[in-house]
C-alpha cells in the first residue's frame, strides 16, 4: 500500500473502495494512487509530500468532500 492508505480507510470506505481488494490488485492501488497526487498535485511517487496535503485535506470538510469525490469518480 502506499505509505499514506492505511491512515485513511474511513475516506475509502465513505468513497465506496475496498481497501482489501485494492491491496489485491496494484494496478487499481496505481490508479487510485496516481489519482490522489494528481488531485493534491504532487508528482506520482512523491509519497510525503502527498500525504501532507492529503492530511490537510482531511482537516477541513470541504476538503473530505472533495478528496471522496475524486475517489469516487
Amino acid at each position: 500500500m502506499s505509505c499514506y492508505f492505511r491512515h485513511m480507510a474511513d475516506v475509502f470506505a465513505e468513497a465506496g473502495i475496498d481497501l482489501d481488494e485494492v491491496k489485491a490488485d496494484k494496478a487499481r492501488k496505481k490508479e487510485i494512487d496516481e489519482k490522489i497526487h494528481a488531485l493534491v498535485g504532487v508528482e506520482y511517487k512523491d509519497c510525503p509530500p502527498t500525504w501532507k496535503q492529503v492530511k490537510e485535506m482531511l482537516a477541513d470538510e470541504k476538503g473530505r468532500a472533495k478528496l471522496v469525490k475524486a475517489l469516487r469518480s
